[in-house]
């Protein structure tokens, strides 16, 4: 296949979902306890485009590809030092907030001007990559703007899976309603792709790829821009961790409708 592309990743990083999260109100606004101290990971979401981006590349010679995160600088190198030994890649950092609260326009705004501003990118050859949610800024349309502001207008979300032809098209699978898939076609770049789950395992750490990215994250790291988003309106009034309850009954012989019918109402009431 003779068809480079530039893939830029979009991803942040979370706080290890294994721990305990509990917001709090604080100066700045609402965050996280102890937000700071918590090992973080990067998001699951995104790790998968990251994979898939990756074995893309691969198989088309020539390509290039970045990951553009967005979090504190001593957040991220703590994360890249076990992201880097996955697959290779460029970094891009932007040494800004870590946690979900930001607004998502200000996120985007942000991430864009950082990816319009990489050197040597060419936009024609440019398929942008993220998650499809987020397990931290799970807004919902951060990606999606971020296309528009680089004037994408050809976007997917949900994608399983991509598979390039040799007219520089693609074909996108899209995970819809059912466990079904709606199977689109794309003329070629640029392209905006939110990705699910996708059809790649984990890679196995590599330490002759960790530190061969280690010597540009390193430098990248320390020339990472600082990025404030502002909250454009956006105010939380509060922020709880949801109420638990378990009501546990046995009872036979009741028929699905009138499980549903008891459930419906129980989530009704709350």
């Amino acid at each position: 296949m003779g068809n480079p592309l530039h893939i830029v990743v979009c991803a942040g990083i979370v706080p290890d979902p294994l721990q305990t999260l509990e917001p709090v109100s604080t100066a700045a606004g609402p965050g996280l306890k102890n937000e700071m101290v918590l090992p973080a990971v990067l998001d699951p979401w995104a790790a998968c485009a990251l994979y898939e981006a990756a074995e893309l590349a691969a198989k088309n010679p020539g390509s290039k590809l970045w990951l553009v995160a967005l979090g504190p600088k001593a957040k991220l190198q703590q994360v890249m030092m076990t992201v880097a030994q996955k697959v290779a890649f460029e970094l891009v950092p932007i040494d800004g907030p870590i946690g979900g609260f930001p607004d998502a326009h200000a996120t985007a705004a942000a991430l864009e001007e950082t990816i319009a501003a990489i050197p040597g990118l060419d936009k024609t050859k440019l398929l942008l990559f993220g998650g499809w949610e987020s397990a931290t800024r799970g807004a919902g349309v951060t990606l999606q703007l971020i296309g528009e502001r680089l004037g994408i207008t050809d976007q997917f979300q949900g994608v399983d899976q991509i598979a390039l032809r040799d007219d520089g098209s693609f074909e996108v699978l899209e995970r819809v309603e059912g466990g079904k898939h709606q199977v689109s076609v794309c003329a070629g770049t640029p392209a905006v792709l939110g990705w699910a789950t996708g059809n790649l395992a984990e890679p196995r750490n590599n330490p002759l790829v960790g530190m061969a990215n280690m010597r540009t994250i390193m430098p990248a790291l320390q020339k990472a821009k600082t990025a404030t988003l502002a909250a454009n309106g956006l105010e939380y009034i509060s922020v709880a961790l949801p109420t638990q309850q378990r009501t546990t009954r046995v009872v036979k012989d009741m028929t699905p409708d009138e499980i549903a019918a008891e459930l419906a109402a129980w989530i009704g009431a709350e």
